[in-house]
C-alpha cells in the first residue's frame, strides 16, 4: 500500500475507536491502584469515540480534512488525563498532514512522531513507562522503517510491533506498575487503537475480545447529569440492563453479532459474557424490544430498567435548578464536585457553577467550554478537584476566547481551600496565582473500598477491604472502616495542624463519623473538628487538614 486517503483514514479510526471500546472493561482493570473507579479505558474510550463520531461526519477523499475533523472531536471529548494525551497525539499527527490529499509511507512514519512532540510538549513532567513511552517508541519504530520501504502497511506493522514491544517493558520503567503486575494501562488503550488501524490496512477482522468470566451483578450505571443537560435532550431514556443464561436448542450465541444487534436498539453498549451468560447494558428508547432480542438466546434471569429522564428530572427537582438557565456572571468560577452536599459547599463558598463529576465520571474538554461559554463571562477561573481532570480544564482554557485560569486542585479539600482564597476584587491573574498557593495549606485524605486484591508499596490489600489514601498514596488497608480512618488521620495530623474538617459519604455511618470525631477529641484536643456531609459516593469519608 503506497498512500493513505481520507476514506480509509476514516475507517482506521472508526475501526480503532470500536476496537478500544471493545476492550475498555480490560484496559480499566490495568489500573494500579484498586479503586472503584478504574477509568483509563473509560476515558480513553469516550474520548475516542467523540473523535470517530465527528470523524464519521466528515468523510471524505481528502486525508488532511479527515484528520481535522478527527483531531476536533477527539479534543473536544477529551476525558481524563490518559483522554487527553490520546487527543494531543492525533491532535500532532493531524496537524502534520493537514494540507495532504493523501500520505505516503514517510509522511504517515512522520506524522506519528510529530503526534508524539505534541503530547510531549501537552504534559507539563512527562512520566516515562505511561502511554508517551508507548506512542514514542512505536513513532521510532515506524521512522526507522521508514527509510526501509515505501509500504504504509509495513510502517503500521512496526507501529504496532514496537509499540506493543514498548508497552511490555512499561513495568521496568515503573515500579509500581511492576509490583502490581500489570502494564500500562494508557499505552495498552493506544494500541488497541493502533492495532485497529492495522486491521483495515490488512483487510483483516478485529479478533474478539479474551473471554473473560462473567459475575451476576449489574452495572449499577450512576447518571450523573450535571448542570448542563436538558431533561429532553436524554435521548436514548431508558437504562435497561439485562442477563441471559444461554439455553441448548435456542439461538446459538456469538459476542460480535449479538453486540452489533444491540447496537440498533441504542447506545453505551456494554456486552460482557462468558460459556454460560451475557451481561448487556445499553440507553434505549425501546427496551423491550432490547429485552425480546435478548431472550433469543435464553432465559433472562435479571432485569433492571431505569427511566433517566425521571431521574433527572429528580435531581433538578432536589437541586432546585431551573432546566433551561446556566447563570450569567462576569467572573466564573467552575468547580468539579462529587456529591450533593459538596456541590452545596462550593456553592456557599462562592462558586458561580459545578460541575459534576470527578471520580466516577471525569467532565470532557466540551463539558468545561459549555460552562464558561453559557456563563457569559469575560475571564474564568476552574478548579478541577482531580489530578485526572486538570489536563482536561487546561486544555478548555487553551480553545476558549476569553482569560481562563485553572488552578490545579488535585482533591476536594484543596478546591475548597482554594476557593477561601477568592477576592471578587482581584483580576484573574492575582486570584489564579493566590488561589494556587493555598494549595499548599491543606492535607489530603480519603477512604474507600479495594475492588480486587493487591499489594502496593508494602500493603497488602484483600478484595472489599477499605483503604486510606494519603495524598494520592495508599497508607492503610484493613476490613474496619473506624481503624482505617483513625490510622489515616494519624498520618495526616501533625504538631502544625488546627483545623480537621470531616466530609462525610453517601455511606458513611453516623456511628463511625461520632468514632472519629471522639478519637480526635480526645488525642488532638488543640485541634478544631468540624463535620460536612458532603454525600459523595465512592469515598466514605474525605478528611481535610488544615
Amino acid at each position: 500500500m503506497k498512500t493513505i486517503d481520507g476514506k480509509l483514514f476514516a475507517e482506521m479510526i472508526i475501526t480503532g475507536a470500536n476496537n478500544l471500546s471493545q476492550n475498555a472493561d480490560y484496559v480499566d482493570s490495568l489500573n494500579v491502584f484498586p479503586v472503584p473507579d478504574g477509568d483509563t479505558g473509560t476515558n480513553m474510550n469516550l474520548s475516542i469515540t467523540s473523535g470517530a463520531k465527528e470523524t464519521e461526519e466528515h468523510i471524505e477523499k481528502h486525508i488532511g480534512n479527515v484528520g481535522i475533523a478527527f483531531s476536533k472531536g477527539l479534543l473536544m471529548g477529551a476525558r481524563g488525563n490518559s483522554g487527553v494525551i490520546l487527543s494531543q497525539l492525533f491532535r500532532g499527527f493531524s496537524k502534520y498532514i493537514e494540507q495532504e490529499e493523501e500520505i505516503d509511507a514517510k509522511k504517515f512514519a512522520k506524522a506519528f512522531k510529530a503526534g508524539v512532540k505534541t503530547a510531549y510538549k501537552a504534559v507539563m513532567k512527562p512520566v516515562e513507562g505511561t502511554i508517551l513511552t508507548v506512542a514514542r517508541e512505536a513513532s521510532e519504530g515506524a521512522m526507522k522503517i521508514a527509510e526501509e520501504t515505501d509500504d504504509c502497511i509495513a510502517i503500521m506493522e512496526e507501529v504496532v510491533r514496537a509499540g506493543n514491544a514498548s508497552l511490555q517493558r512499561t513495568p521496568d520503567l515503573l515500579p509500581v506498575l511492576k509490583e502490581v503486575g500489570v502494564v500500562d494501562s494508557g499505552g495498552q488503550g493506544l494500541m488497541y487503537v493502533y492495532e485497529g488501524f492495522l486491521s483495515v490496512m490488512k483487510g483483516e477482522a478485529i479478533a474478539a475480545p479474551v473471554a473473560r468470566k462473567v459475575d451476576d451483578d449489574f452495572i449499577n450505571d450512576d447518571h450523573d447529569f450535571g448542570d448542563v443537560v436538558k431533561t429532553e435532550d436524554i435521548v436514548p431514556g431508558f437504562c435497561t440492563e439485562f442477563m441471559v443464561r444461554f439455553k441448548p436448542g435456542m439461538k446459538a450465541f456469538n459476542e460480535d453479532d449479538f453486540r452489533n444487534d444491540m447496537a440498533e436498539f441504542g447506545d453505551s453498549l456494554l456486552v460482557i459474557s462468558d460459556d454460560e451468560i451475557v451481561k448487556t447494558h445499553v440507553h434505549s428508547e425501546t427496551p423491550g424490544e432490547a429485552l425480546t432480542y435478548g431472550s433469543q438466546y435464553g432465559e433472562i434471569i435479571k432485569i433492571k430498567v431505569e427511566n433517566m429522564r425521571e431521574q433527572h428530572r429528580e435531581v433538578l427537582r432536589k437541586r432546585g435548578l431551573r432546566q433551561e438557565q446556566t447563570a450569567k456572571v462576569e467572573k466564573a468560577i467552575i468547580t468539579i464536585s462529587m456529591g450533593d452536599g459538596i456541590t452545596d459547599l462550593f456553592k456557599s463558598i462562592g462558586a458561580t457553577h459545578v460541575i459534576s463529576g470527578g471520580q466516577t465520571m471525569n467532565p470532557s474538554t466540551e463539558d468545561i467550554v459549555k460552562i464558561i461559554e453559557q456563563s457569559g463571562c469575560k475571564e474564568a477561573i476552574v478548579l478541577p478537584n482531580n489530578k485526572n481532570i486538570i489536563m482536561a480544564a487546561e486544555q478548555a482554557a487553551q480553545v476558549t476566547e476569553i482569560p481562563v485560569k485553572v488552578v490545579p486542585s488535585k482533591t476536594i479539600p484543596q478546591g475548597l481551600s482554594a476557593m477561601l482564597s477568592y477576592n471578587p476584587e482581584a483580576d484573574v491573574e492575582e486570584n489564579a496565582q493566590n488561589m494556587t498557593a493555598a494549595l499548599a495549606n491543606v492535607k489530603s485524605g480519603s477512604v474507600t473500598y479495594a475492588v480486587r486484591d493487591t499489594s502496593i508499596d508494602g500493603i497488602d490489600i484483600k478484595k472489599g477491604a477499605f483503604m486510606g489514601i494519603n495524598e494520592g498514596k495508599i497508607t492503610v488497608s484493613d476490613n474496619d472502616q473506624q481503624k482505617v480512618c483513625i490510622e489515616l488521620l494519624k498520618s495526616l495530623i501533625d504538631e502544625d495542624s488546627e483545623i480537621v474538617t470531616i466530609i462525610k459519604g453517601a455511606d458513611a455511618k453516623d456511628e463511625d463519623v461520632s468514632a472519629i470525631e471522639s478519637f480526635l477529641a480526645e488525642h488532638y484536643e488543640e485541634v478544631e473538628i468540624e463535620v460536612q456531609d458532603g454525600k459523595q459516593p465512592i469515598y466514605s469519608f474525605m478528611f481535610s487538614v488544615e
